[in-house]
């Protein structure tokens, strides 16, 4: 096993007694909503792009990208999430071959190609790199300091629908700590689908189709605009996302669920949303969207 993986944030609802709340994965902790709720107050948070009291909001990215050079990295990051979302062009206005790994989570053809395809870019560039990949777990050197974390096609439910959003997302971490990342979105819809291209490196900010992004400078609750998601348990942290869903979306401008966890966090990062929040998040999911916004 790895000496630096992302922090597992996929327990902590299966750890509480069965009528205790569960804490949500603590991916936005930037600065507090302003709410009206004392549940929100505590939970809830917002991304900034002002720069936050060190002692109080410590650094999420990686202070560099290690021996491998940022431009370097993020060049094969980007070369591998191409290639992938190339495939996922290809099929996405095709008939799908859906297989099921639960009763609700899905897989298709078009996941494991799409992976294949980024593993091929990415081991020929650096063969001692660990690599987490959604559908064909680990591999790679397990003492690297490197760990590449791939989800070939997030938000599978919504690609076998022909719904958007759905995305290729690919972080790396370095020592353990988001280093570099990009997350290509599928946006549009059947017959006139596109895409955009998120992609970030520690100490060099976030960008957008190679413009420049920001969060957005909103700080109160009441003018927010809120994303989450919900997993395929139906267990504790569920119920108590439902219930968190309500409540913000009493004191908010709305709140949406699209289906994709890193289209959701670039949404934060691109400011057309104000704050995001999911339980039961893996590796894959969180590795690379959660760049474009803490990456300040």
């Amino acid at each position: 096993m790895a000496r630096y993986l992302l922090p597992s944030t996929t327990t902590a609802a299966s750890s509480f007694p069965r009528n205790a709340r569960a804490s949500p994965a603590p991916i936005l902790a930037p600065r507090a909503l302003a709410s009206r709720s004392k549940h929100a107050r505590a939970i809830m948070a917002v991304a900034s792009d002002q720069p936050a009291a060190p002692s109080k909001y410590p650094k999420m990215a990686a202070p560099t990208t290690g021996p491998v050079p940022a431009d370097e990295l993020l060049g094969v990051i980007q070369a591998a999430a191409k290639a992938g979302a190339e495939v996922v062009m290809e099929a996405v206005n095709k008939p799908r071959n859906i297989q099921y790994k639960g009763v609700a989570d899905l897989v298709t053809d078009t996941d494991k190609l799409s992976e294949s395809v980024i593993l091929e870019v990415v081991t020929k560039n650096f063969k001692d790199h660990l690599i987490l990949g959604e559908e064909g777990g680990l591999i790679g050197d397990s003492l690297s300091e490197y760990l590449w974390c791939i989800d070939p096609l997030d938000g599978t439910t919504n690609f076998a629908h022909g719904y958007p959003s759905f995305s290729v997302s690919i972080g790396v971490l370095f020592r353990g700590k988001p280093a570099a990342a990009t997350v290509v979105e599928f946006c549009g819809g059947p017959m006139c689908w596109n895409t955009r291209t998120i992609s970030a490196s520690s100490g060099k900010g976030a960008y957008c189709n190679g413009q420049k992004i920001h969060v957005s400078p909103t700080e109160k609750v009441e003018q927010s605009l809120l994303v989450t998601g919900f997993g395929y348990e139906h267990d504790d942290a569920w119920l108590t996302n439902i219930n968190l869903f309500k409540e913000f979306t009493d004191v908010s401008r709305g709140v949406r669920r699209l289906g994709s966890a890193a289209a959701d966090m670039s949404h934060v990062g691109l400011g057309i949303t104000e704050a995001y929040w999911e339980y039961r998040l893996k590796p894959w999911d969180m590795a690379a969207g959660v760049l474009s916004f803490f990456n300040r």
